[in-house]
């Protein structure tokens, strides 16, 4: 199957699939959220892989959802939240052990699939970022569920609200990054990994993974959920608009809290 907006390749025991948008640093649009809950389905299905990259074309892992899709309307939100659910829902269930290969940005909706993923490899120069509030949005893909797995529901929370933009550095600090790597050396580390993976007992690791995010799935669909609910709403808000606007002209948004 040919796709239009991702890279799918498959070699032996390993598959890597690659955010191919490199022009609006692999932004997510509808097409992207639509084919990569296809790629994920048809994995699923695959009896011989065992592990799967996630990496992106270009300077950045993935800037997050699309606004500029946002502010044309190009971006139906009801449509685009069915999509991200179901494509978050397929990867956290893979039966294979799931790798985030992230470099430049990896923020908002780009950041929750990273974190769907089980390691989390990362440039100490990345660009870390849970920063929907700066265009007054609430995370979605799961991003709720996500931050409260790594950093507890009190810092999860004050870290939604902050939106600070981290270093690599720092995010492994707080434990949103598992593996902190030299700019540069990022693909060398990762194949190092995934060798390691491949000379381990690696259908023992892919059982407990099965175990431990089979008994989570109620709480992320929950999020999920609540995400679809929410987001829309947030999307009429004043705020929002405002932040959207403010994001295209590169300045700071004036907040009202409506």
């Amino acid at each position: 199957m040919t796709y239009q907006t991702i890279l799918f390749e498959k070699e032996e025991r390993v598959a890597t699939i690659s955010f191919n948008r490199p022009q609006a640093m692999n932004a997510l649009d509808l097409v992207m959220m639509e084919e990569l809950g296809q790629v994920f389905e048809e994995l699923h299905k695959d009896k011989e892989i065992q592990i799967v990259i996630l990496k992106g074309e270009g300077r950045a892992f993935s800037s997050g959802g699309d606004i500029k899709g946002m502010l044309t309307g190009g971006l139906d939100i009801e449509k685009a939240m069915v999509l991200v659910s179901n494509y978050i829902r397929s990867l956290y269930t893979l039966p294979m052990i799931t790798i985030a290969q992230v470099h430049g940005a990896a923020a908002g909706l780009g950041l929750s699939t990273a974190l769907a993923c089980d390691f989390v490899i990362a440039e100490e120069t990345s660009k870390i970022a849970m920063n929907f509030i700066g265009i007054g949005l609430v995370p979605d893909g799961g991003g709720h569920f996500f931050m409260q797995e790594r950093l507890g529901a009190v810092k999860a929370k004050q870290a939604i609200w902050k939106g600070e933009v981290m270093p690599g550095t720092k995010a492994q600090k707080i434990g949103l990054v598992d593996e902190l790597v030299a700019e540069g050396l990022l693909d060398e580390e990762v194949e190092k990994f995934k060798q390691a993976l491949l000379n381990s007992p690696i259908a023992a690791m892919i059982a407990t993974k099965e175990i431990i995010n089979g008994s989570k799935i109620n709480e992320l669909n929950d999020a999920l959920k609540q995400e679809t609910k929410t987001q829309p709403m947030m999307r009429k808000t004043t705020d929002h608009l405002e932040g959207i606007q403010a994001f295209v002209e590169k300045r700071q948004p004036k907040f009202t809290g409506k």
